[in-house]
């Protein structure tokens, strides 16, 4: 009997018979054409636009973003540069008759808005314009600095020499030390009845702490050249020799003050032992002692003295910018060292 699996026999001989490989071949090839035609013609093209597409949308986007933000900036420095010069320039309604007015307000120190830098420029504004009858100087200050009283007082001096105009002060809450430096200088000084006036003193103060620190334990190592130049350091004591020097540095600014006074007053100061003593006065009180001349506001002043009732405002003030610098800038630190300095000497 003959093997079936035998060559040669009549069994199934794989490799006499070629129908698997053209059923695989055509297998392969129903495949291939199901494959092709699920796909239509240049579709890689069009993903390709499409990414494209929107790629060029996403740019084009941004760069409108970028756009509005670069505006609103530019439009938010065009308003602050507007507002400065709406502060800074004097308007066109300002030719016609009119009291100029500059305020005085707050401590009276550099870099504050009664610093003389302002005050003296406002001041100039105002008697440059030829519709400005007077100057009225707006009181309402503490005091503060000699040095910055003293150069306003000066300009005053200066300035009604130059434009023969009246300049007057006009005293609303407090007009003491430092303030009333500068009103010295003013032709006549308007008072409120209540308002606060004179305290013609010096003052120089801090603290010491050297008791303190010798409880606690805590040694201040301060290396310095020069005997005094640790002069008034609050952590180191003081020796009578520098408190002699210092009160002398004191007396000698007193009389400053006292001399502008009377240089500014004159004949109507009536002199008291108190006079210059650094007390300070009700306005009714100071009228009595020819330390003000007469009680009246702002409008009073432009009505009846100057004969001229339309007012207008020459302050010069930190615009919006400045504010802004000043409130988020280095102030707190500075604060921080003026609390363990000592300061010098002031007029208040």
């Amino acid at each position: 009997m003959t093997d079936p699996q035998t060559p040669g026999s009549s069994g199934f001989d794989p490799k006499s018979n070629p129908a698997p490989d053209l059923w695989a071949q055509s297998a392969t090839n129903s495949g291939a054409s199901v494959s092709d035609s699920s796909r239509e013609p240049g579709w890689e093209r069009a993903t390709l636009e499409k990414l494209a597409f929107s790629a060029l949308q996403e740019q084009r986007s941004a760069r409108r973003w970028k756009i509005f933000f670069r505006l609103a900036w530019l439009l938010l420095i065009a308003a602050v540069a507007f507002a400065a010069l709406r502060q800074a320039s004097p308007s066109a309604s300002k030719s016609a008759p009119h009291t100029a007015v500059v305020d005085i307000k707050g401590e009276i120190a550099a870099g504050a808005e009664a610093s003389a830098e302002f005050v003296v420029a406002a001041m100039r504004s105002a008697l440059e314009d030829e519709g400005s009858q007077a100057l009225v100087l707006l009181i309402n200050s503490p005091g503060g600095s000699p040095v910055q009283a003293g150069i306003i007082n000066d300009e005053i001096v200066r300035l009604k020499a130059k434009h023969n105009k009246p300049i007057y002060a006009v005293v609303e809450e407090t007009c003491a030390s430092a303030a009333y430096y500068i009103a010295a200088a003013a032709d006549d000084i308007y008072v409120d009845k209540a308002s606060i006036v004179g305290s013609i003193g010096v003052l120089m103060d801090g603290f010491g702490f050297t008791g303190t620190m010798e409880k606690l334990g805590v040694e201040r190592r301060l290396l310095t050249a020069g005997e005094n130049k640790g002069f008034l350091d609050p952590f180191s004591p003081q020796t009578e020799k520098q408190r002699a020097y210092a009160q002398t540095m004191l007396d000698q600014i007193h009389q400053q003050f006292i001399a502008v006074v009377k240089a500014g007053r004159g004949d109507r100061l009536k002199t008291t032992p108190d006079t210059f003593s650094g007390l300070f006065w009700t306005g009714q009180q100071a009228v009595e002692m020819g330390l003000a001349d007469k009680l009246g506001n702002l409008d009073y002043v432009a009505r009846e003295v100057v004969k001229a009732e339309d007012i207008i405002d020459y302050t010069r003030r930190d615009n919006v910018a400045e504010r802004l610098v000043k409130r988020f800038g280095a102030a707190i630190g500075v604060g921080a060292v003026k609390s363990l300095s000592v300061a010098g000497p002031q007029l208040r």
